[in-house]
């Protein structure tokens, strides 16, 4: 667990940098909303990049960062170096989303592409900094990044206190997309304040179950990792990551979505409400819209809406036709 306080401190440290995304209510669904594809750089992952540059040591900084990424974490870091100063160098698959790859070189950071897929491009990236003396960030081993989540935690209890009533609370389900933790993790860190606290849910991808496996039976050995719409939520979990204690402590359950519903949930989104979201953080209205998680009312965090153009147009068209659920 990490220390309480850091969250706070995390919101004080990036409030100037970020924006407090909206939060909407269908309440012909009972079902809240948190856009963080409204985000700068259009996904959560600036608050826990931009918390860990800023909270670092001149030294750390002026050697350099160094980070792997799906697309948006790099994003975040290369918006980080841009306001400290600092070089910053991303390592990417060669499969990683093109439009985010574009994002992160264009707020001036050095692309690194790996053959192979997101956990070739970290351990390049992590041998690259350690060879090299450099600062590494990982995505979210790392308690300052987990703490910048939090933050997202922080605006939601503004929410929750004083209505829903605590007895509510209780019965209140909190959807989160989750790969390597460090959202859930942050979210479920600041919730723990809340007496009683809502459910922590999270939210999957069928074709990498990496977390899931760890949380349910304690390991993600022999877990295939497969390709999915949801690009930014596979790849295995670091072995030694801060997040799976806490993820074990903090979550009430992890559950499991397709690809078709995956994809349904981008165009869902985008023909309800007119957002355009990334199939990473529709995972999470995929789940409500199935019911997965039960209870009375159910959030569910958008995490980015970081997709390539012909790709969003193509899953809209395929769902087109489709009544509303």
């Amino acid at each position: 667990m990490i220390p309480s306080e850091w969250i706070d401190q995390a919101d004080e440290r990036i409030a100037p940098h970020i924006v407090r995304t909206p939060l909407t209510h269908d309440a012909a669904r009972n079902l809240f909303i948190k856009w963080e594809n409204r985000q700068k750089t259009g996904s959560f992952k600036a608050r826990g990049a931009l918390n860990k540059v800023l909270s670092l040591e001149g030294w750390e900084r002026e050697a350099g960062i160094v980070t792997a990424s799906a697309g948006n974490h790099g994003q975040g870091v290369a918006l980080a170096g841009q306001l400290t100063g600092a070089r910053v160098t991303c390592f990417v698959s060669e499969h990683a989303v093109p439009v985010k790859v574009d994002a992160i070189r264009a707020l001036g950071a050095e692309i690194v592409v790996v053959a192979g897929g997101y956990p070739e491009a970290e351990s390049a990236g992590r041998k690259f900094a350690e060879e090299n003396h450099k600062t590494w960030i990982s995505p979210y081993n790392d308690g300052q990044v987990i703490a910048g989540q939090g933050t997202i935690g922080l605006e939601l209890i503004s929410t929750l206190t004083p209505s829903p009533s605590p007895k509510g609370r209780g019965e209140f389900t909190i959807l989160v997309p989750i790969s390597g933790g460090g959202l859930i993790a942050g979210i479920g860190a600041a919730l723990t304040r809340l007496s009683p606290r809502p459910r922590l849910v999270g939210v999957q991808p069928e074709t990498a179950p990496f977390m899931h496996g760890l949380f349910y039976h304690g390991s993600q050995d022999g877990i295939p990792d497969l390709p999915s719409l949801a690009d930014g939520l596979t790849g295995a979990v670091e072995a030694d990551s801060v997040t799976i204690p806490m993820v074990k402590q903090l979550v009430d359950e992890i559950i499991l979505v397709s690809e078709e519903e995956i994809a349904r949930a981008v165009a869902f989104a985008y023909r309800e409400y007119g957002e355009v979201i990334e199939p990473s953080g529709a995972v999470t209205i995929a789940a409500a819209l199935r019911g997965l998680a039960g209870g009375k009312s159910q959030m569910a965090i958008v995490s980015g809406g970081n997709i390539q153009p012909e790709v969003h147009a193509r899953i809209v068209a395929d769902y087109a036709g489709e009544a509303r659920a």
